[in-house]
């Protein structure tokens, strides 16, 4: 992430509406804030007090608040994951609460630095992601175990793009050759291969990208950790296949390109056969250590099947929310190129594990 400079919380203000004025008036004007990368749903700001505020013991210096993008907005959406992000941080699976409010919340400030597309690849990098992944899979957590997240979130999603129109020409040149994929048609086909998919079904991150994997710096109070999973608000039950399918997916996208459409796609960076087995063992080996060296070669080849059908839903998934955003997001990114660029993923994909 690149450094960038404090700016007060008054200017902050100004500068961003969507930073609720309540806030930047209890901040007050000895607290400072810097402008942090939030990824392409949230706005995030680093706060720290100034040296002449003095503090409690257990009272934090620097806090992070998070502004939620227009995707979340509503009442169940931000309830249920504010109680899931208190439920992960009292069992040290992610950052301290401090607060909620309507728009965001304050979080702990961990000081790390979000992973780069790059080292998704890396293999030492890789297994520690793995092992993370599958004590996630592990937790019971107090929220509806039917798996059905995935496809209730993509019907709604495509009930809401049905409505969608542009003015712009260049955007309605690129929804109309999102509408020429018949896309509801496609879910119904990607439904039924779904369907005939062996997955467990266990509480997922369901967004396990690069910029949701934080690497710990030494002044982390997580010494034993380098890596942490953040922002868990598409975390459900579901299907184990989708979230490291999902994964692997992430491992195409760069989200840190400087020109339009602020992404680049490498669908040849795919993980090979060899680097899914790498990660597959060491996700195996956290969650059934007993498993024999010719049971976990079994679970490894039906892992095969399962994870890149299910890969082929987070093309789906996230080709539709793009969408979406392209109409209601203030984010500079090219949505709709985006969604084209999931989707064409999808079809070229598809006749490999149908």
């Amino acid at each position: 992430m690149a450094r960038v400079p404090e700016v007060a919380v008054g200017a902050l203000s100004i500068q961003d509406s969507r930073l609720p004025p309540v806030v930047a008036g209890s901040l007050g004007c000895a607290t400072f804030a810097a402008i942090l990368s939030g990824g392409l749903s949230n706005l995030l700001y680093k706060c720290s007090l100034t040296d002449a505020v003095q503090t409690q013991t257990t009272e934090p210096r620097q806090v992070l608040l998070r502004i939620y993008g227009a995707i979340l907005q509503g009442v169940d959406s931000i309830v249920l994951e504010s109680v899931m992000f208190a439920i992960l941080a009292e069992r040290s699976l992610g950052p301290r609460l401090y607060g909620v409010f309507p728009q965001g919340r304050l979080e702990e400030y961990i000081p790390s630095r979000r992973l780069v597309t790059s080292e998704l690849s890396v293999p030492e990098i890789s297994c520690e992601i793995a092992e993370k992944l599958a004590r996630f899979h592990k937790m019971e957590m107090p929220f509806n175990k039917e798996p059905v997240w995935l496809f209730k979130t993509m019907e709604k999603y495509m009930s809401q793009i049905s409505s969608l129109s542009f003015t712009q020409a260049a955007l309605v040149e690129k929804f109309n050759i999102l509408k020429s994929f018949h896309l509801e048609e496609e879910m119904k086909s990607l439904k039924l291969l779904l369907e005939s998919t062996s997955s467990p079904v266990v509480f997922c991150h369901n967004d396990v990208q690069e910029g949701n994997i934080l690497l710990l710096s030494s002044r982390s109070s997580h010494p034993s950790d380098k890596l942490m999973l953040i922002d868990f608000e598409y975390s459900s039950y579901n299907y184990r296949g989708f979230d490291i399918g999902n994964h692997f997916c992430e491992w195409v996208y760069n989200y840190h390109h400087d020109e339009w459409p602020f992404y680049k796609a490498e669908l040849s960076n795919y993980p090979t056969q060899e680097q899914q087995i790498h990660f597959f063992r060491s996700y195996l080996l956290e969650s059934y250590p007993e498993l024999g060296e010719e049971e976990r070669q079994v679970q490894e080849a039906a892992m095969l099947i399962e994870v890149n059908r299910f890969a082929l839903a987070s093309h789906f998934f996230w080709g539709l929310w793009s969408i979406l955003q392209a109409k209601i997001s203030t984010i500079e990114f090219g949505y709709l190129d985006y969604a084209i660029s999931r989707f064409d993923a999808y079809f070229q994909q598809k006749p490999l594990w149908s």
